[in-house]
């Protein structure tokens, strides 16, 4: 039951649940580590495609660094205007959607890999291959091709690691925290998209490949930490479940919960992960490979147990996180403050925005708990449809570019950064939470691949189209975009509205039986009256089961 009370295997309501020991914190934080790739390839993209040197390369057009101007920069390019030496809308396209793509990809195969080799191994190789794709990318020089191609790689890479990390930290968190802990991964992304900001401000003016070449090379890291951590950590005993591997589960789950493999609290929580797992696999049976794929998509979108019903809240979910316009800030922010016109170094803008996203993300690890995940969204979304459309407002009367009214500007910026904490404090984290826990174990590594998925499939959509909506040559937008995102704000509102449950505070066998029983308007009031393992009358069974396994151990 929520609040701190376990329903056990046994159907004892009284028993209260195992504490949350600071090995599991630990554990959560080490694999969040992984929101650092997505993070960081966020933020150092957008800077990189408004570095002299980046541009020259590209273009052809020469750029003198021996010229200090007025307002303190360093540079000037030769032959044009400033206004004029820039990337073209199609290279930024390019550049920046194809990593998007490729982790579109990776997210739906990582899906099956972790269900075949577990959830540790698909991480570990997703480190490796996102290392290939950054070798690539830095050799790439002026290849436009060997580029494109390293951020593919590196994307498939990315989308193994975004999609199974969510996957494996919501099957190891206590039920109490686990909002929390997997709103670490969101935290974890602005902390990556934030060290890119330092480093591309950092080497922004160099008149050499280092300008681009150290952010790039800067990943590594995060692949050799991440990569070598995670052998150390334990797999996901739900995934030992999913495979019968009951004496694997059952070591894995007593080392993530701190506690002794005899005792009560982890015969109780893995008796209720078994009866869970057959009781859905006799509704989601998947008899072949394609069988387990078009399990996801099985049912209809009224039934409670509906797989198709979860899967399109999952993928719409992170389908509605991207219509909050929210990248375009972090891809796109150094060209746009550019196009603004009274910013003098856009680079700094661009670092105080991300600054603001790290600040704001850990408000979110008490009120996802606190006030749960419908809450938090809806409050989001509200405050992004004000923030934005003030944004818009501004910039088509005293912020255009004519007016040169650098108060109008500010004001700008500053509602741009407002509308990032309230994206970070609230969307950012919590679709990542939900995603985590709304899919049955059958389907759970596939359904949780398909979200990811989608929410880089839309990445690369707005990647693809917002450099012509914004750029001088084409749509030239400018500040208008953001009635646009505000605009798509009022779908993300009406989504979260309708079809999220309130899963704060359940299990996720607790979570699966919430979603079957209540509409989601109805289930912040929902308790679990009943467990899995009773309903199945598999009490004995599986505490059998699993006192077999202790006794060989003890």
């Amino acid at each position: 039951m929520a609040g701190g009370v376990v329903v056990t295997g046994t159907a004892d309501v009284g028993r209260v649940e195992a504490p949350v020991t600071f090995k599991a914190y630990l554990i959560c934080a080490f694999a969040a580590f992984g929101g650092i790739f997505f993070g960081y390839d966020t933020g150092w993209m957008g800077g990189v495609l408004a570095m002299p040197y980046f541009i020259t390369l590209y273009t052809g057009i020469p750029y003198d660094y021996n010229i200090v101007n007025a307002d303190g920069t360093v540079g000037a390019p030769i032959g044009v205007s400033k206004e004029d030496f820039v990337l073209p809308s199609s290279t930024q396209s390019l550049f920046t959607s194809i990593l998007s793509c490729g982790t579109f990809f990776g997210a739906l195969v990582g899906g099956d890999i972790a269900d075949f080799v577990g959830r540790r191994p698909t991480i570990i190789s997703g480190c490796f291959v996102f290392a290939v794709g950054c070798i690539m990318q830095i050799s790439s020089t002026n290849q436009e091709v060997l580029f494109v191609f390293g951020r593919l790689i590196a994307g498939v890479g990315v989308g193994f690691i975004s999609a199974v990390v969510i996957l494996y930290m919501s099957e190891i968190a206590p039920k109490k925290v686990r909002g929390a802990m997997v709103s670490g991964y969101q935290f974890c992304i602005t902390i990556g998209i934030l060290l890119a900001n330092c480093v591309v401000y950092a080497t922004q003016n160099r008149p050499d490949t280092g300008s681009y070449r150290i952010p790039i090379g800067v990943q590594f890291l995060w692949a050799l930490v991440l990569g070598i951590g995670l052998f150390i950590l334990p797999e996901s005993p739900r995934y030992y479940v999913k495979k019968g591997r009951i004496e694997e589960a059952a070591k894995a789950l007593a080392f993530v919960r701190g506690q002794p493999l005899e005792s009560d609290y982890v015969k109780d929580e893995l008796a209720e992960i078994v009866a869970n797992n057959e009781f859905e696999m006799r509704h989601i049976p998947q008899t072949s490979y394609i069988g387990s794929w078009t399990a996801c998509f099985k049912g209809s979108l009224s039934h409670g147990n509906s797989s198709l019903r979860r899967t399109i809240l999952g993928a719409g979910l992170q389908c509605m996180q991207q219509f909050t316009g929210i990248n375009f800030v972090f891809y796109f922010g150094p060209p746009f403050f550019k196009q603004l016109g009274t910013i003098s170094n856009p680079f700094l803008i661009s670092l105080i925005t991300t600054l603001v996203n790290v600040l704001s993300t850990p408000i979110s690890f008490y009120t996802i708990e606190k006030f749960g995940r419908r809450a938090l969204l809806l409050t989001g979304a509200t405050g992004m449809i004000v923030s934005q459309f003030i944004v818009g407002a501004i910039g088509v009367t005293e912020g255009r570019l004519e007016a040169h009214n650098s108060t109008a500007v500010s004001a700008m910026v500053a509602f741009i950064c407002i509308n990032i904490s309230f994206f970070a404090t609230t969307w950012g984290p919590t679709a990542w939470v939900v995603v985590g826990e709304v899919f049955p174990l059958p389907i759970r590594s596939r359904g949780v691949g398909i979200s990811t998925a989608s929410n880089w499939l839309w990445n690369t959509v707005i990647a693809v189209i917002t450099p012509y909506l914004v750029g001088e040559h084409e749509a030239n937008l400018g500040p208008k975009v953001f009635f646009l995102w505000g605009s798509l704000c009022f779908l993300s509102l009406a989504f979260a509205y309708f079809l999220v449950p309130e899963l704060k505070g359940l299990s996720l066998e607790q979570a699966d039986m919430c979603m079957q029983e209540v509409s989601p308007r109805l289930s912040s009031k929902w308790k679990p009256s009943h467990t899995y393992a009773a309903e199945m009358h598999h009490v004995e069974d599986n505490k059998g089961l699993v006192n077999d396994t202790v006794e060989e151990k003890v």
